[in-house]
């Protein structure tokens, strides 16, 4: 139990910069976050090596791209989400993402959207990251998009026999993506029933596995 409250406490520590500070400060968050999945170092090395050659290569070609799609891998198992405005674009950020031997699964929802969606996106979406956005109605839809996510993970983290580091939750137009890897069975309908039933969220996809069953 004690060792269960520390490490709530300091996921709630970390919890503060989404919500209140810069985009560096999330993926700051993010990380640190991942110190304490339930996993062995050595898998969670081997996914970050991943993750970082997918957005070496997103953002050798567009860094303004990461504005538009995020990059999820647990147990290298890679989830791209966002939107982009150009079936060529699309697709070669597909390829680029895909370019590593190490990768088990791939799963694209990336979501093709209009240019003047996906411009307004990318405003809505570095203005909540540096905290200057409001939940408010009329709000634009990456900012609605912001809080679904900002919902889910403090609903995770304060449910009971829920690891809410193992689980990464993105929402593109109020669809919301998940991946990662419950402890039962139990858990994981705990958490899919969590994120169905938050404000705002129109469905979820889920690439949840559950220990012992891959």
């Amino acid at each position: 139990m004690r060792v269960y409250l520390l490490r709530l406490t300091l996921v709630l520590v970390l919890m503060a910069p989404v919500i209140w500070l810069s985009g560096c400060a999330t993926v700051l968050q993010e990380t640190a976050g991942r110190v304490l999945q339930d996993r062995s170092a050595e898998d969670q090395k081997l996914d970050a090596k991943i993750h970082g050659g997918i957005l070496d290569r997103v953002t050798g070609k567009d860094k303004k791209l990461l504005l538009d799609v995020s990059a999820d891998v647990w147990e290298q198992r890679v989830m791209i989400t966002g939107v982009l405005d150009d079936p060529k674009v699309r697709e070669e950020v597909l390829q680029l993402a895909r370019q590593d031997d190490r990768i088990r699964e791939f799963h694209d929802h990336i979501q093709l959207v209009s240019t003047e969606e996906k411009e307004a996106r990318r405003q809505e979406r570095q203005a909540a990251e540096a905290g200057q956005a409001e939940e408010k109605g009329g709000a634009g839809q990456a900012v609605n998009d912001f809080w679904i996510e900002t919902k889910i993970k403090a609903q995770l983290l304060t449910t009971k026999n829920v690891t809410s580091v193992n689980y990464f939750a993105r929402s593109v137009r109020n669809q919301v993506y998940v991946i990662g890897k419950a402890n039962s069975a139990e858990e994981k309908g705990v958490v899919l029933n969590i994120i169905g039933e938050t404000k705002g969220v129109k469905g979820v996809t889920e690439h949840i596995q559950v220990a012992g069953k891959e």
